[in-house]
């Protein structure tokens, strides 16, 4: 072609034109092509993985979200890098840890000037959308539409923001974002574009209020009480003695449905005192004590968190329904997964915010029909870090150099990976603040653990072969002395490899 146009006598700047012409025409094939697949990222709040089917649940079932891992890939080691909401939302938008991205505790307020996985797939020629929780102090960037709640919002009547303004809506907050995530799938999208779709659930954060139809969901059973409930922390240094989140001592009147919720409507309130006040009025004349009114509390606090599961997972069925029923579920990459972990009464607390496993990790759950094997299950390492990477990967877009994850997408679809991480680096600042979860930063390898609470300069050491339950630290064990060495040298390099080595070195 150029030679032909030399012969024709064109000029320089013509045959430049021609040729941003054919780049651009490129460009818009690429963009119409239908082999680019939508993006449907599935979060909810405070999802342990112990409450899910697919994971072995002892307490609940979770058929519709089992879908996802049926159907695709079930991560068993998928961790954060900092187990609290605001944080992890962040490090999900930007794929870079809370000290680079700039939000490191809840309270922090997003920047949104930043890069974010949003904006670039939009640049690629994605429509965006995110509806539901976003809980990060400022208005979302990057996104063509936004239908958020308010800070944590409630689990009632939400007051919502959208680029239009605010909209008031009566019913179950669950429920709502559902409806307004179809919606927006139905009605509102490009039929011509790819899409990406943050579609993030409040449940089951804290006071966990189920909805009207969930509200007697386990009334009938006696869910399973974990080992550690009991825990009395004598095999720990002092910050897990020290925190304020044990199901004896801190869950509120407000947590176990003792009082009455605020802000229901007159029909709301009926099923609410049905479902709860026969059962309160047992309690009060119970007067049980000690390891019994312990026990109570477990059993009112877990199932009715189990009843706001039981709303999620109904509603992620509806959302997995509509892409079966209209054929998008063929070229729909689905990604479920909680912000962080989170505690049932392990070590007898509720929460999240350690580095101990059930805080640290958290549920991954990715379909992609004709690139995941069905019912596949991975023990690879990953972090929440490394989503917006495989979001970019997937999509054809050029990850930028400074983001500092990993694209699952070779681990997805079975490529052989033989330079994988073996390690996974943790870092939590919340301190002073709610649950006085000492700040720590720590390494996790496929054995071991080493965590440091640096603010009082206590080591902890957990062969997780061993000690699954992390309830012996071994730090001071001369027979691990050589374990010890060995993970700090990790420590190190892996806090230079992600800039955070600024803070106190690792030492005795």
């Amino acid at each position: 072609m150029r030679l032909q146009l030399m012969r024709r006598g064109c000029r320089p700047a013509v045959m430049v034109s021609f040729a941003v012409l054919l780049s651009l025409s490129a460009v818009v094939r690429l963009w119409a092509a239908d082999d680019r697949p939508n993006i449907l990222f599935i979060m909810s709040d405070d999802h342990g993985y112990q409450a899910l089917g697919c994971y072995g649940s002892r307490v609940n079932q979770t058929p519709n979200l089992d879908r996802i891992a049926n159907e695709g890939m079930r991560f068993d080691r998928c961790f954060v890098t900092n187990s609290i909401c605001g944080p992890s939302r962040a490090v999900i938008l930007t794929g870079k840890y809370s000290h680079l991205n700039g939000f490191v505790h809840n309270g922090n307020t997003f920047n949104g000037q930043q890069p974010t996985v949003a904006k670039l797939l939009q640049q690629a020629g994605y429509q965006t959308a995110m509806i539901g929780k976003w809980h990060l102090g400022s208005t979302p960037t990057g996104f063509d539409y936004y239908h958020i709640l308010q800070g944590q919002g409630p689990y009632y009547n939400p007051r919502m923001l959208t680029s239009g303004g605010p909209v008031n809506h009566t019913g179950y907050t669950t429920e709502i974002i559902t409806d307004v995530a179809l919606d927006w799938l139905k009605n509102q999208r490009r039929q011509d574009q790819p899409f990406l779709l943050m579609y993030q659930h409040k449940a089951p954060h804290r006071n966990w209020q189920p909805g009207p139809e969930y509200l007697r969901n386990y009334d009938d059973v006696t869910i399973p009480e974990p080992e550690t409930l009991f825990d009395d922390y004598q095999g720990r240094g002092s910050a897990a003695k020290r925190q304020a989140m044990t199901i004896a001592k801190h869950l509120t009147p407000n947590d176990l449905k003792l009082t009455k919720p605020q802000g229901l409507t007159e029909q709301q309130l009926a099923a609410w005192n049905a479902a709860y006040e026969p059962k309160n009025r047992a309690f009060r004349e119970s007067n049980l004590e000690g390891q019994d009114l312990v026990r109570w509390k477990y059993q009112r606090y877990v199932k009715d968190y189990l009843r706001c599961v039981d709303a999620v997972d109904a509603n992620v069925g509806r959302v997995l329904d509509y892409l079966d029923e209209t054929g998008l579920a063929k070229n729909t990459l689905v990604i479920y997964t909680s912000d962080q972990g989170w505690y049932l009464g392990e070590h007898g607390w509720y929460d999240k915010r350690w580095m101990y496993e059930e805080s640290f990790r958290t549920p991954l759950l990715v379909r992609w029909p004709g690139r995941i094997k069905p019912g596949s299950v991975s023990d690879r390492m990953v972090l929440n870090l490394d989503f917006p990477e495989t979001f970019l990967d997937v999509a054809g877009v050029e990850i930028p150099a400074d983001m500092q994850g990993r694209s699952l997408r070779p681990i997805l679809t079975g490529q052989p990976v033989d330079d994988w991480r073996k390690s996974v680096y943790y870092h939590y600042y919340e301190f002073p603040g709610p649950h006085d979860v000492q700040r720590h930063y720590g390494v996790r390898t496929d054995r071991y653990k080493l965590i440091h609470f640096y603010q009082i300069d206590e080591w902890e050491l957990y062969d997780l072969q061993q000690d699954p339950r992390e309830m012996r630290s071994v730090y001071a064990d001369p027979e691990y002395a050589e374990v010890v060495a060995d993970m700090k040298r990790e420590l190190t390099a892996l806090r230079k490899q992600y800039g955070d080595d600024r803070l106190a070195t690792p030492g005795g």
